[in-house]
């Protein structure tokens, strides 16, 4: 029997990001895989329009990266957990990343706190060593 809060992984899929031409095949998986387990508009949406922003970060501050698409079940619930992977140089700062108002450049505007507030789950782990690691989860029905 499983634990109610464990989160099982029902399929999953991996893409490079390499370039700006990899942004709507990317954009288009996701849609795909939140139009599978009967994701609303509203809430596909949301899923996407954070996952655009996280993957245009990962180009422009780390030249690209790999993204994992996962759709995942707790209990009764499944949803969408996207996993951004870079070897980028990191974020120096992640609590000033994660203010309002804080941008390094230009983007969407949303920024790493807009993007957080468009899902249900968010964690960022960020060193110059690693990269970082952005792991999002958009529930079906959250």
């Amino acid at each position: 029997m499983s634990h109610p809060r464990m989160k099982i992984v029902l399929n999953k899929d991996s893409m490079k990001i390499e370039r700006e031409q990899d942004v709507v095949p990317f954009r288009n998986r996701v849609k795909e895989y939140a139009t599978k387990i009967n994701m609303g508009l509203l809430n596909q949406t949301k899923l996407i329009t954070a996952a655009s922003e996280l993957v245009r970060n990962m180009l422009k501050y780390a030249n690209g990266g790999i993204v994992h698409i996962e759709v995942i079940s707790q209990g009764r619930e499944n949803g969408i957990r996207l996993i951004f992977r870079d070897q980028g140089p990191g974020i120096k700062d992640i609590q000033l990343a994660m203010k309002d108002g804080y941008t390094t450049g230009k983007s969407l505007g949303l920024g790493l706190p807009g993007t957080k507030r468009l899902v249900n789950e968010f964690d960022i782990k960020s060193s110059a060593e690693e990269g970082t690691t952005v792991s999002i989860i958009k529930w079906k029905n959250g």
